[in-house]
C-alpha cells in the first residue's frame, strides 16, 4: 500500500493533516464543542493524556488565542511544543501534578478539564473497558482538584455493559452528565464521551489522591445503584450528519479537477512506544527465522526411537504498523 493509501479510507485524517492538527482527534473536540459550547468563558483549560497534542491545539486555539487565556496540558510522554501552551510531563495520578497545574493557574482553579486519554486496547472489550474506565477516574480525580465550581469535565469513554456505575459515580459531581458521540468519531467504535457540566461536589467531599475515588460513602441518597434506580444518561450525537462518514472511504479526486498532493503528518510523535520495532523492521530483524540446531542444546534426552529431521521455527512478532500519527479510533 502507499503512503496514500490511509487518505483514501480515513477522510478525517487526511483533513487533520491539511488543516494542521497533529491528529484526527482535533474533530472531535471541536464537535463537542458545536453541541455544548465548552470553550464559552473559558479562560484556564486543562488537557489531560495530552500528547500528541491535537486536543491542545484546539484549546489554544479556542481559548489560548483570547488573551487572557491559559492552557496547560499533562501527559507522560514528552510532546513537541505548541504555541501558548505549558507541558507538564507528569503523573496524573500524582498530588505533585495537580498542584503544579495550579501553580501555572496563579492559584485559580481550571473552568475546563479534558481527556482525550486511552489505554493501549487489547480486543478483549471487558478488559478494555474496565482499563479505560479506569482512565477515565484518574482525570476525575485529578479534575477534582484542580476544577472550580460549575466547571466542565470531557473526557473519552468506552461504552459497555457497566457503564452505568461511570455514569452514577460522575453525577456525584456534576449536575449534568451526558454521553456524546461526535460524526468524527468512528460508529464502529465503542467510543463515546461523557460530558459533565455544572461540577458540585458534595458537601463534606475533600479531594484526596491517596484513598479509593468514588465509594459512595458520603451519603446515602448518592448511592443511585441501589434496586431500580440505576442512571439513565442521554446520549448525544455530535457535528453535522450530513458531513463526513468517519467508516467511510473516500476518492483522492478533487472537485476542481487538479492532482491530489500527499500532506505529510503535521507532528511526528517524539519517542513513540514503537520506535525500537520500527528500527529493527527496517533491519529486517523483526521476525527472524531460526532454526533448532542453530540454538545450543545443554542436555540431550534419552529416547526410545530416533530423532525426527530438524523442522524450522519461526519466531512471530506481532504487526506493528508504522504509522505516520497518532490517530485515535
Amino acid at each position: 500500500m502507499g503512503r496514500t493509501s490511509k487518505d483514501k479510507r480515513d477522510v478525517y485524517y487526511r483533513l487533520a493533516k491539511e488543516n494542521g492538527w497533529r491528529a484526527r482527534s482535533a474533530f472531535k473536540l471541536l464537535q463537542l464543542d458545536e453541541e455544548f459550547q465548552l470553550f464559552q468563558g473559558v479562560t484556564r483549560a486543562v488537557d489531560l493524556c495530552a500528547a500528541p497534542g491535537s486536543w491542545s491545539q484546539v484549546l489554544s486555539q479556542k481559548i489560548g488565542g483570547q488573551g487572557s487565556g491559559h492552557v496547560v496540558a499533562v501527559d507522560l510522554q514528552a510532546m513537541a511544543p505548541i504555541p501558548g501552551v505549558l507541558q507538564i510531563q507528569g503523573d496524573i495520578t500524582q498530588l505533585s501534578t495537580a498542584k503544579e497545574i495550579i501553580q501555572h493557574f496563579e492559584g485559580c482553579p481550571a473552568d475546563l478539564v479534558v481527556c482525550d486519554g486511552a489505554p493501549d486496547v487489547t480486543g478483549l472489550h471487558d478488559v478494555d473497558e474496565y482499563m479505560q474506565a479506569q482512565l477515565l477516574l484518574a482525570a476525575l480525580n485529578i479534575a477534582t482538584h484542580v476544577l472550580k465550581p460549575g466547571g466542565c469535565f470531557v473526557a473519552k469513554i468506552f461504552r459497555g455493559r457497566d457503564v452505568t456505575l461511570i455514569y452514577s459515580q460522575l453525577r456525584v459531581f456534576f449536575s449534568s452528565v451526558l454521553c456524546a458521540k461526535p460524526r468524527s468519531s468512528r460508529n464502529s467504535s465503542i467510543e463515546a464521551f461523557a460530558v459533565c457540566q455544572g461540577y458540585d461536589p458534595p458537601q463534606g467531599f475533600l479531594p484526596d489522591l491517596t484513598k479509593p475515588l468514588l465509594d459512595h460513602s458520603y451519603d446515602p441518597d448518592f448511592n443511585q445503584l441501589d434496586g431500580p434506580t440505576r442512571i439513565i444518561v442521554p446520549f448525544v450525537t455530535c457535528g453535522d450528519l450530513s458531513s463526513y462518514d468517519s467508516d467511510r472511504s473516500y476518492p483522492l479526486d478533487l472537485e476542481d479537477g487538479s492532482e491530489y498532493k500527499y500532506t505529510p503528518p503535521t507532528q511526528p510523535p517524539i519517542s513513540p512506544p514503537y520506535q525500537e520495532a520500527c528500527t529493527l523492521k527496517k533491519k529486517g530483524r523483526l521476525a527472524k527465522e531460526i532454526r533448532s540446531q542453530d540454538c545450543p542444546i545443554n542436555t540431550v534426552d534419552t529416547l526410545s526411537q530416533p530423532l525426527a529431521a530438524p523442522q524450522r521455527h519461526t519466531m512471530l512478532a506481532s504487526e506493528v504498523e508504522d504509522s505516520e500519527m497518532n490517530c485515535s479510533p
